[in-house]
């Protein structure tokens, strides 16, 4: 079992929902969003969507470089 499974919160300052994603701390952190320390993020639906929001431009760079 996982720690999303087994209940945990959202790493965002300030937040305190549940957390659907577990994604690198690092990689969080560069687009600008506010986590406590660790390896790993932990994010919540909207703070998760946030993150989506932030990145797509950079995962749309990724995917045409592997395509051309």
């Amino acid at each position: 079992m996982g720690k999303i499974s087994k209940g945990q919160k959202c790493s965002v300052v300030g937040c305190d929902s549940p957390a659907i994603r577990s994604l690198p701390a690092d990689a969080v952190i560069r687009v600008g969003l506010n986590v406590e320390g660790g390896r790993r993020a932990y994010l919540c639906r909207e703070h998760y969507k946030e993150y989506k929001r932030r990145t797509k431009k950079e995962r749309k760079l990724e995917k045409w470089k592997f395509m051309g």
